[in-house]
């Protein structure tokens, strides 16, 4: 997932809510002096007015007019199916990561809402506790203190850093979508994944104020590095 906001990248269903908290707080934070890593700035800025335009005129008409069709629970069947198959990949960078209890139960997640669950429609595995992780390549370079690298907004990926632009290469072999020897069931399936991802977070639409690529820019930074600290990030604001 990472997270597709307009065309913003990885997309995973429980992260919603760590990116609408990391979206409010840029509101406040924007008026500081940039810092992102960024010397690509004019290119990026032309391939994210290309990926906002496809997000206008295609990706979002579509996203709504699946939320407004498609039932609720029906949607969150979908958003359940791409989540199992999200967790192969996942075990495999909890095991990269040495992360060895985490891959015990992303491991165990997947079986049992494979299996119980009907493939992933149903997340029973939740039931049990065995709440879904969120680990992906870029992130497992990241545990290994290779660094992010410049910002990039790649074409239709959205924003990313060099290093999550080679992670998003490496994490397309643990995807078996990707070996379906049916070229329009592979099209099929990224596309509906696609819809589904973007229709689950059109609420958080209206949170971006101010210079949009700004915004989305330090959202989608403060996000990778909150994943790749495991939500351990210093406050450099105090509290409140």
């Amino acid at each position: 997932m990472s997270l597709r906001f307009p065309l913003l990248g990885r997309h995973k269903a429980n992260s919603q809510c760590c990116v609408a908290i990391m979206l409010l707080s840029l509101c406040c934070l924007l008026s500081q002096p940039v810092l992102a890593d960024d010397p690509w700035q004019n290119t990026n800025e032309k391939v994210f007015k290309f990926n906002d335009f496809l997000d206008t005129v295609l990706l979002k008409p579509v996203a709504v007019s699946y939320s407004t069709v498609v039932p609720r629970v029906a949607r969150q069947g979908i958003g359940n199916f791409f989540n199992n198959i999200d967790d192969i990949n996942v075990f495999f960078n909890d095991i990269l990561q040495l992360k060895f209890d985490k891959a015990l139960t992303d491991s165990c997640r997947f079986l049992i809402n494979t299996s119980i669950g009907i493939g992933g429609i149903f997340d029973v595995a939740s039931n049990f506790g065995l709440y879904k992780n969120e680990e992906d390549f870029g992130q497992t370079l990241g545990h290994w203190n290779v660094p992010a690298g410049p910002y990039v907004v790649l074409p239709f990926f959205g924003p990313n850093s060099v290093r999550d632009s080679f992670g998003l290469v490496v994490d397309t072999l643990f995807n078996p979508f990707q070996y379906h020897d049916d070229a329009s069931v592979r099209l099929t399936l990224f596309t509906v994944e696609e819809i589904a991802g973007r229709s689950s977070v059109l609420s958080l639409d209206e949170l971006i104020s101010g210079n949009k690529y700004v915004f989305l820019r330090e959202a989608s930074i403060q996000r990778r590095e909150y994943l790749v600290q495991d939500g351990e990030i210093e406050d450099e604001f105090g509290s409140f």
